[in-house]
């Protein structure tokens, strides 16, 4: 994906989403940004990933959105903090030790087979039925998996068998800008 924010647009936008989590944790409430950076107004899905220790503690994001990115960076930082369902909400005794990772998506594509698929570049999201799981990026490069063992990972994510991305499941594929701290 190309680099659609500057380093300083990554930092401020990291910065926003760690003041969010720290607000939304101790007072409930989610700060006004004044006046961000205009490369943060585009329209683009984004995800938010926080660990604890160098260890996922919460990822949570949406593929599109009609807020402005900051505006939805905030949302998916108070979600991946409080809401992600595979771990307890965020305490204030967590925010003496996190650090955030920003992945900012390009639009899905459905792919037309398995072979468009580049590990390391591409994400995926598979859906059969109500089945649904999402893999980012650079999960398949953390992991050091080929493409057989990411897409038998993203079946598993969404409940799936292993093998399911064999059948009747539709892939889509999309790139990230990733950022963290």
């Amino acid at each position: 994906m190309p680099e659609l924010l500057t380093r300083h647009e990554q930092l401020e936008l990291l910065k926003i989403a760690r003041e969010t989590i720290i607000s939304a944790v101790t007072t409930g409430n989610v700060p006004v940004v004044a006046a961000p950076s205009a490369g943060l107004n585009l329209h683009s899905g984004c995800f938010v990933t926080v660990k604890q220790k160098g260890v996922l503690r919460g990822c949570i994001g949406n593929f599109v959105s009609d807020l402005p990115l900051y505006q939805l960076v905030q949302e998916m930082s108070v979600s991946a903090a409080t809401r992600d369902p595979r771990f307890y909400p965020m305490k204030t005794d967590d925010l003496s030790d996190f650090t955030l990772d920003i992945s900012v998506l390009s639009p899905l594509e459905k792919a037309a087979s398995v072979e468009e698929i580049q590990v390391g570049v591409h994400g995926i999201y598979i859906v059969k039925g109500s089945y649904r799981g999402v893999l980012l990026p650079q999960v398949a490069t953390e992991y050091g998996w080929d493409r057989e063992q990411f897409l038998q990972h993203t079946c598993i994510k969404a409940g799936l068998p292993q093998d399911a991305w064999q059948g009747e499941c539709e892939i889509y594929i999309f790139t990230a800008q990733v950022f963290g701290e």
